[in-house]
């Protein structure tokens, strides 16, 4: 399930059962802030909640104040400067960690609902959308909006918070094994989409994958090129169960652009396998582009240690711009 579609779906049960909820999004952040922009949690009139703001003593606090609000019947849009620094004059978190958020306390009204349906459909259809975010409420649109994504805010006082839902990124793994099991176990928490690809029928790695979202059966790994996208939004991770189907899977791939494009191997496996390509006459500047041995090197051995070091690698550089590093 997307990480956000709990929350909403949440949101919407007690919509739909007519129970009171708050819905706590932070619009903004900056610095060492832990609760990061577009994370967001809501806590119904009965005390349960989904979701964060951040967590500690600061999400404590706004719990409490969620639960008054709520209580109270208090039904103003509110917006909350915090400043994560007990030396600062005005707006304190509690918390010392440094760096500042913005979050945007609302109890979800009845004319909420139709934008909340829309929004848990698109989530629930893997379908993008947009989320807008006001003090007159939710919108939702499937088309991109007039303002850019973020907090945008006008001289008068008056703002708009607009957010891409949906998945936005993919990652594609070759070879339905162990390995691939356990990474699309972890990736699936992290917000991406899921496909995994394998030749062999009856897998039961592959077959008793519930984590990925989508499990593709191919004749032979020559036609992934025409099966997985380039792009910024691609992930792509080759760990076939041998040396000729990972050399098939990258040879056919090598000529995309991805945002990330690894391979399992040992050292020696991998020096031989480039090596042949690079007799074949394949540009170094493909071959660059690999990260290969994949993962960090936590000198994984199990199947979840090997994920564990791939989903990492992952993530570094799905939020810097890092490059591939050999025997990292």
């Amino acid at each position: 399930m997307h990480k956000q579609l709990a929350n909403w779906k949440f949101i919407l049960d007690n919509l739909d059962s007519q129970v009171p909820v708050m819905l706590m999004y932070v619009l903004e952040s900056n610095g060492s802030s832990p609760g990061r922009q577009g994370f967001f949690m809501a806590i119904n009139g009965q005390g349960a909640m989904v979701g964060s703001v951040g967590g500690g003593i600061m999400e404590h606090k706004f719990v409490e104040l969620a639960k008054a609000k709520l209580r109270d019947e208090v039904f103003d849009a509110s917006l909350h400067r915090q400043v994560h620094d007990k030396e600062v004059a005005q707006n304190q978190s509690g918390m010392i960690c440094s760096g500042e958020q913005t979050i945007f306390l609302y109890i979800i009204q009845l004319k909420d609902a139709g934008p909340v349906r829309e929004l848990v459909s698109s989530l629930q259809s893997q379908q993008k959308g947009f989320l807008v975010l006001s003090s007159h409420g939710v919108l939702f649109s499937t088309i991109p909006y007039a303002y850019q994504n973020g907090l945008s805010r006008s001289r008068n006082g008056d703002w708009i918070y607009v957010e891409p839902t949906g998945y936005q990124h993919h990652l594609y793994i070759v070879g339905g094994g162990h390995c691939s099991l356990s990474l699309s176990h972890i990736m699936s928490k992290l917000g991406f989409c899921i496909h995994v690809f394998d030749t062999r029928t009856a897998l039961n790695t592959m077959e008793g994958n519930n984590y990925t979202h989508y499990r593709i059966l191919l004749d032979d790994y020559q036609h992934l090129a025409d099966v997985i996208p380039g792009g910024e939004s691609s992930y792509v991770v080759i760990m076939t169960f041998g040396y000729r189907t990972d050399y098939v899977a990258l040879k056919v791939l090598l000529a995309k652009n991805f945002q990330y494009i690894g391979m399992l191997g040992s050292n020696t496996k991998i020096e031989k396998m480039f090596a042949t390509y690079r007799s074949e006459g394949v540009p170094e500047v493909q071959l660059s582009k690999v990260h290969a041995p994949i993962g960090i090197n936590i000198k994984s051995e199990t199947p979840e240690e090997i994920a564990i070091s791939i989903a990492a690698q992952i993530i570094r550089v799905k939020n810097t711009s890092y490059e591939p590093q050999r025997n990292e």
